[in-house]
């Protein structure tokens, strides 16, 4: 048998190295034999040639003349290795046959040990000391791999380790640990895909597991911290392999289709005529019909350590959402063969969580049962597999609640989007639109309607000043599209006010909703304003009015509050960090467990669910204009400085700033969960940071001196937001406290506001009356139309289930819904790290247990927030308790836990 060569090999000692050019040769260990040639010296960052790494060779080890040299230390080595658990296959077969063999001469693995120290008679890189890692053994289902180096006496402190995959497959490397150097381990966390040598040559490039701002870098590793930021900036051109970790900017050109057909072109969002915030760079090729347009694929591209892990693929994306969207989808089209077909009545709706939709025989049925065992299940043996879809948590509570004007109301506040609730403090509501477009701009909700509707308790300018007025206002934005949207079938829009009276027990009370449409060639502008009545057809009426506000703020959550400002908007700030900051950067290392799997889960929303016909697209109001006003909400509404929790319940008139109050504010709504619950977390985090940031900036000089720092925020302002970068609300960055609010606002949205307004999917809108996303019918009293009155009349009931989303549309987003607000078994949430990840700084580490220590605390008082009867906004009959921003989650559609990241 082999035995494995773990100091050197023959087929490695060339001079020259793919990744760093020309290079010197060095036996590790063998005094006489270090003989350097070729060496370059160092200079100025941007300007030093590539200083060579030496190779060494079996041949010149095995020489009689070389003396091992008596001071070297051997060095162990133990590579951890996550296998690959998606099935292989056929084609790998050979490939696998060749790992095998590889593994079996003990040439899995080559790494080098970098020096972080410089020589100090020449002032150059020393020598790279070189190694193969052989497979050991398989320990907790991960693969191990070992080796061992003899380090030469005054190599100094190992910096960095390169890797060259020695196999035809990729490996992820978990982390890689030296022993024996000096009196603790020295860790190297990986966590990345290892590309095969056989795609491309350069090796990668893993520092150890120690933070260093540019200016305090070791000489022995600027080649490397320059040489590994400039691979993943790439050059901006071709079109990007699977195995690439290169980062750069594009627009979101790709969600159209118009080579397969002229409905399926959408226009480029990104630019003057339509601003948004840039995505990764795919470098497809351009559409044959638009040449602005980029050509789709079924499988974009994102860097490669931005993939899921094979465990979340797995419980994730391959088995779920994609399941979902490319099996599921259209077997329920099969099954519901009217895309028009509506629901005809409430207890319809109820056998989607009793009965279900019965699957039939397909080749795909026992693949559904194992990739959706949530939502595929079999009711007995013997019977076909049906759609089944556990009750949601409100109906589960109270089977009635969406139907009441309390609920509707709280959710507001304690929902899926308390993000657009705001204080009225100005009176008359008046329009901001072009009135010889779109018609008078006075709005038609009174002072008398308002007095009215109050009871006379008080008059409208006292109800403003008590601060006891507040609306959720869709109008100007929704109102452009109403004429658009309404040419396609199966939809209508309005513009759409609705206003609030916040009573003496602290909850919200609706008294009036106004629904708009705008005038145009042929018919004037008409709007209505609808409130309580003691009359039939007014209680009618009024909940029709509760159904058109429910999808524009259904639409409104999902576009612009979910989507535009966390997903869309985060992916720039990822794209620049993987670009500007190393990775032994401090702030690199602070805000990535804040990126995990967004990139990956951006692109499968590029795929199926934002695309041209996507599921946004045909089960919500706007239809293919979705996308399109999620734009003009980044043009009109988007501010990255009031994405800070306390700037956006200022701006909402819900806060005002307050010295004495340990969060800063006062909320003008007491019990506001959502606020008070999120500023908990948002204090928690701005600790955390403000003790990570003072530690490794302790003044404003080193903040203005840190070049990658500086480089990372002009990008995010002028590439990864282009379209906003004339803006004069930007932030400088020049002190410790300008760099803790940007980070504070970028882990906040990455966090408790992600987490806020996406795990209550399904909670909230599994239930579709609740929450309709699309009403397909127009109030049945617009223009006096005498056919729809009459049957309204008749049937009120059928009017609401007409207006109601069709069966496919219901269906088809409660599946989505279910599959989106679940945790995934190996999700990371906030404060939840294993403190070890920063055992390289012990002040660091401190800051860190104290930071989990205060989210441990944040649960206990939500819990007894949610036991407090005083709180009626989440305590009382068969109310659902207030748990999203609770930290922590079990697996699963649980409706609460705080991922660190975007990750769904």
């Amino acid at each position: 048998m082999l035995k494995p060569q773990v100091n050197g090999t023959s087929n490695v000692g060339s001079s020259r190295s793919p990744l760093f050019g020309n290079r010197a040769v060095l036996v590790p260990g063998y005094g006489p034999a270090n003989v350097l040639a070729g060496r370059v010296p160092a200079g100025p960052r941007r300007h030093r040639k590539e200083a060579g790494r030496i190779s060494c060779s079996v041949r010149d080890v095995l020489t009689e003349t070389m003396k091992p040299d008596p001071g070297a230390i051997k060095v162990s080595c133990l590579v951890t290795v996550r296998p690959k658990v998606s099935n292989v296959l056929s084609s790998m077969a050979i490939s696998r046959g060749l790992d095998d063999i590889t593994d079996l001469l003990g040439r899995s693995i080559f790494l080098e040990l970098v020096s972080a120290d410089l020589d100090p008679e020449t002032g150059l890189e020393k020598s790279t000391v070189q190694a193969f890692a052989h497979k050991s053994s398989l320990k907790d289902g991960k693969q191990r791999y070992e080796g061992s180096f003899l380090v030469p006496k005054g190599f100094g402190e190992i910096g960095a380790v390169l890797v060259t995959n020695e196999h035809r497959r990729e490996m992820f490397f978990d982390e890689i640990v030296l022993s024996g150097y000096g009196d603790s381990r020295v860790v190297v966390s990986c966590n990345s895909w290892v590309h095969t040598k056989f795609q491309d040559p350069e090796k990668r490039i893993f520092f150890v597991d120690k933070a260093y701002l540019p200016s305090q870098t070791p000489g022995g590793l600027l080649t490397l911290r320059e040489k590994e930021l400039d691979i993943q900036r790439g050059d901006g051109r071709g079109e990007r392999k699977i195995f690439e970790r290169i980062y750069d900017y594009d627009t979101y050109n790709d969600l159209g289709d118009p080579d397969k057909s002229d409905d399926l072109a959408r226009p480029v969002l990104g630019g003057q005529r339509h601003p948004y915030p840039r995505r990764c760079r795919t470098g497809r090729p351009r559409t044959k019909k638009d040449p602005q347009s980029e050509k789709r694929a079924s499988d974009n591209y994102v860097p490669r350590d931005e993939s899921f892990s094979e465990v979340k693929a797995v419980s994730f994306s391959v088995k779920t959402v994609r399941s979902v969207l490319h099996a599921l989808i259209p077997t329920l089209e099969n099954i519901i063969t009217d895309p028009k077909l509506g629901f005809p009545h409430i207890t319809a709706i109820d056998n989607l969580f009793d009965d279900g939709i019965e699957l039939p025989p397909a080749e795909k049925k026992g693949f559904l049962q194992t990739a959706l065992p949530s939502l595929v299940k079999a009711i007995s043996e013997g019977k076909d597999d049906v759609l089944l879809f556990d009750p949601p948590a409100m109906i589960e509570k109270d089977k009635f609640s969406w139907f009441r004007d309390e609920e509707f109301a709280r959710q507001t506040l304690a929902g899926l989007n308390p993000f657009s609730i705001e204080l009225v403090k100005e009176f008359p509501f008046v329009s901001k639109l072009d009135p010889q477009i779109y018609g008078p701009p006075e709005s038609a909700i009174t002072k008398e309607i308002i007095e009215r509707e109050i009871k006379g308790i008080m008059t409208v300018e006292e109800a403003i000043e008590k601060k006891k007025l507040f609306i959720i206002d869709y109008h100007d934005l929704f109102l452009p599209y109403v004429h658009k949207v309404r040419q396609l079938e199966g939809t209508t829009l309005y513009g759409s006010r609705t206003v609030f009276f916040l009573t003496k027990d602290g909850t919200l009370s609706p008294i009036a909703i106004e629904l708009t449409r705008p005038a145009s060639p042929t018919a004037p502008q008409w709007k209505e304003v609808f409130t309580h009545t003691s009359d039939a057809t007014g209680a009618w009426l009024w909940r029709l009015a509760k159904a058109h506000v429910c999808a524009h703020d259904a639409g409104y959550h999902q576009l612009v509050i979910h989507w535009l400002r966390t997903h869309a908007c985060t992916e720039p700030y990822i794209i620049a960090t993987n670009r500007q900051l190393s990775a032994m950067h401090p702030i690199n290392r602070l805000l990535r467990p804040h990126f995990r799997y967004t990139m990956e889960i951006n692109a499968l929303a590029r795929e199926a669910l934002i695309n041209a016909e996507g599921t946004i697209e045909t089960c919500f109001s706007p239809g293919r204009y979705s996308l399109e006003i999620s734009s003009v909400a980044y043009d009109k509404l988007w501010r990255f400085d009031e994405q800070a929790l306390p700037a956006d319940l200022i701006k909402r008139g819900m806060a005002v700033e307050d010295p004495t109050a340990s969060s800063g504010l006062k909320l003008t709504i007491e019990d506001y969960p959502f606020a008070t619950d999120g500023l908990l977390i948002w204090t928690a985090i701005k600790q955390w940071v403000e003790d990570y940031v003072g530690h490794y900036y302790p003044d404003p000089s080193v903040v203005k001196s840190d070049t990658e720092l500086q480089e990372w925020w002009e990008e995010i302002r002028n590439k990864g937001h282009a379209d906003k970068r004339k803006e004069p609300w930007w932030s400088a960055l020049n002190t410790p406290e300008d760099l803790v609010g940007i980070l504070t606002i970028m882990i906040w949205v990455t966090s408790g506001h992600h987490a806020a307004v996406n795990f209550g999917q399904y909670h909230y809108a599994g239930y579709f009356p609740n929450r309709p996303t699309i009403v397909r019918s127009r109030m049945p009293v617009e223009d006096g139309n005498e056919h729809n009155l009459k049957r309204f009349w008749e049937k009120p009931e059928r009017t609401l289930m007409e207006s109601f989303p069709t069966q496919i549309q219901a269906t088809r987003v409660m599946a989505v819904l279910d599959v989106l607000s679940e945790h995934s078994v190996d999700e990371e949430y906030i404060g939840d790290l294993p403190p070890e990840i920063w055992d390289d700084d012990l002040t660091i580490k401190a800051a860190y247990e104290r930071f989990r220590g205060t989210l441990t605390e944040i649960e206990g008082i939500i819990d007894e927030r949610n036991q407090d009867r005083n709180l009626k906004n989440r305590c009382g009959a068969g109310v659902v308790p207030y748990e999203l921003l609770k930290p922590f989650s079990k697996p699963g559609v649980t409706g609460m836990g705080v991922p660190n990241s975007i990750s769904i």
